[in-house]
Order: structure tokens, then C-alpha cells, then sequence
């Protein structure tokens, strides 16, 4: 079986080409990087003022991006948002909140967030679905799950919250795929009905195609989201940054028509696989989780192709495809699993 080396390492988290090439030298080029589950059509910014590079960004313009994201996510009012430089510098802040005790991560899940919670003094444990939380105070979900694409309903999320709140507990939901989650589905609009133990966290990269402006959100009650904006302390987030999310969040024609362009390329995968004899399991409109026999043993032929993707030592069945930028992608992805 394929094992990850401190050289390939990074391979675990997907999008680092410099580790695949020195996995793979002879593969043929461009690599094609189908191993993140973000947006190969990224958001077309504006050409920005210098000032944005010059000067410190202004309060005003966390304001107006905080006010922007509450629409764009349905938090109750931007009291309830947080910006900040990505939302994997807010994880252990979060997981922060609390006390060390017992903390459950629904897995499997983003490697991270069991990472963040063990940063944070915390016992972790992996735990299969919501009731087996047992007696943790603090519980991560993934909402859509990251890699199986597995969702929660907002009502068994909500109960969950109830519970953890009788001892003094806090759920912590990762939505960084809810972009392409089904409407209604996201837990944003709760937040306003005294949730005060909920943190949901929003990516703006993914969705996006933006994910080197490094941008994040946090919603929750006021009182905990001054909490962490404190923690962040002041100008977290860049003026080019601020300024990416503010127009590209108030784009609601630019965000329906992508929702729809998604989901077909997540379909074209889903066909291409199953049509190879693989087994579709799943995953979201930004990447597909597939079941193959020795999984490893594609990841290597296809990086030989140039192509990479996501597997799981934990789990040697599972492969995880991004999506192709163009139709020359396509043809090389549809070609190179032909091959094998």
C-alpha cells in the first residue's frame, strides 16, 4: 500500500503540486490538480485600488464585508459574523471557547478539526453520528462532510446543541462546502433564536476558487463572536481581501449560475467513474468520493498521468476527485482511467 513520507506528507491536505512532482518526476505536464475541492473557475475580481495594498484596511470595510456575508449566509445580522484570514486559523480559537474536557469530532472529517480541538487541550475522540457524542462538551461537525459529502439535519443538529448546552457545552459546524449544500440546509439562520452555543463556520475560498486571499467567517451570538474577534485582534484580514469578499459575496447572479455549473461537472464525474466500474459514494458539488479496490494503486497510475488526486490511508478504498478545469482536463482524466 501507497505510505506518505515527510517529503509527500502535504499530499494528505491536497493542492500541493511541488510534493506531487517529487512524487511523481516523469509524469506528463501540466499536472492537472484535482486533489481540493475548490472551484476550478474561480470568481473574476476587479483590478483594486493600490490603496488597498498601502494602508491598513479600515473598520468600515470589515463592517460592510460583515454585513455582506450575513446576507450572502443567512445570519441574522452582522453582529453575528466574523471576518477572518481563512477559517483554519479560527479552529483552535474556537475549540478555545471551552475549557479542556472531552471533545467528539463526527468523523470521518476534515483531519483539522480533531488537530484544532487536540491544540486546545482537548480530549478527542472520533465518533460515527451525533448521538454518540456521549458526554463530550464539545462537538465538531462537518456540514457538508468532507470527504463523504454526508449531511446533518438542521433539526438533529439543534438537539444536539440543546444537549451540549445542558453542560455547558458547545457544537462547533464547519460548513465550509455549504455553497454547494442544498438551500436551507445551513444552520446560519438559527443564530438569532438563542443559539448561544453554536459556532458555524463559512470558507470563502472554496466556492469561490479564491483560496489564496485566505478568508474565512465565524457566525454566532454576539457575545461570542466579540470574543473572537477580539482574539483575532485588529486588521485580521487583508484590505485586498475584504474587498474580494465584499463584491464576490453580493454577486447572487455569479453564485446561481455556478451552483448550477457545479453540480453538472460533479454528475460528469460521477458518470466518468461509474461507467469505469468504480463506486460512486458521494461528496458534494466540488468533489466526488469514489470507492475503488486498492485505491493507491490508481492514485499512483493517474499521478504518473500527471493527474492528482485524494486517497486515505485510513480508508485504502477511497479516492477523491476534484474537478477538471476544462475540456482538455477532462479528456486526460477520461483517457488515463480508461488506461488503467
Amino acid at each position: 500500500m501507497f505510505q506518505f513520507s515527510g517529503d509527500t506528507e502535504p499530499l494528505l491536505h491536497g493542492g500541493d503540486l511541488t510534493a506531487a512532482r517529487r512524487l511523481f518526476p516523469g509524469a506528463a505536464q501540466p499536472f492537472i490538480d484535482l486533489s481540493t475541492g475548490i472551484n476550478p473557475h474561480p470568481y473574476r475580481l476587479p483590478h483594486f485600488s493600490a490603496d488597498l495594498f498601502e494602508r491598513l484596511p479600515a473598520q468600515a470595510a470589515t463592517a460592510e464585508l460583515a454585513a455582506i456575508a450575513a446576507r450572502a449566509y443567512g445570519a441574522p445580522a452582522a453582529a453575528h459574523v466574523v471576518p477572518a484570514p481563512g477559517t483554519q486559523i479560527l479552529l483552535p480559537l474556537v475549540a478555545g471557547l471551552l475549557r479542556p474536557g472531552r471533545a467528539a469530532v463526527i468523523s470521518p472529517a476534515y483531519g483539522e478539526l480533531a488537530h484544532a480541538a487536540a491544540l486546545a487541550g482537548h480530549k478527542v475522540v472520533a465518533v460515527s453520528d451525533l448521538a454518540a457524542a456521549g458526554d463530550a462538551r464539545l462537538v465538531f461537525v462537518g456540514n457538508p462532510n468532507n470527504p463523504n459529502g454526508r449531511l446533518f439535519a438542521a433539526s438533529d443538529l439543534i438537539r444536539l446543541a440543546k444537549d451540549l448546552r445542558a453542560r455547558g457545552g458547545m457544537l462547533i459546524v464547519d460548513e465550509a462546502f455549504m455553497d454547494v449544500g442544498p438551500i436551507g440546509t445551513s444552520l446560519a439562520p438559527e443564530l438569532g433564536r438563542n443559539r448561544s452555543n453554536i459556532i458555524v463556520l463559512r470558507s470563502f475560498g472554496k466556492f469561490f476558487g479564491l483560496a489564496g486571499i485566505r478568508l474565512g467567517f465565524a457566525l454566532a451570538a454576539p457575545p461570542i463572536a466579540a470574543r473572537i474577534t477580539a482574539m483575532l485582534g485588529p486588521w485580521a484580514v487583508s484590505g485586498p481581501a475584504l474587498a474580494a469578499g465584499a463584491k464576490a459575496l453580493a454577486d447572487t447572479a455569479w453564485i446561481e449560475r455556478t451552483r448550477h455549473r457545479l453540480a453538472k461537472s460533479a454528475q460528469r464525474i460521477d458518470a466518468l467513474v461509474t461507467a469505469s466500474g468504480f463506486t460512486a459514494l458521494g461528496g458534494t458539488d466540488l468533489f466526488r468520493l469514489v470507492r475503488v479496490a486498492g485505491a493507491d494503486k490508481l492514485f499512483r497510475h493517474l499521478g504518473r498521468a500527471g493527474i492528482l488526486v485524494r486517497i486515505f490511508p485510513e480508508h485504502p478504498e477511497w479516492i477523491r476527485f476534484g474537478l477538471p478545469t476544462d475540456e482538455a482536463a477532462w479528456r486526460r482524466l477520461q483517457v488515463a482511467i480508461a488506461a488503467y
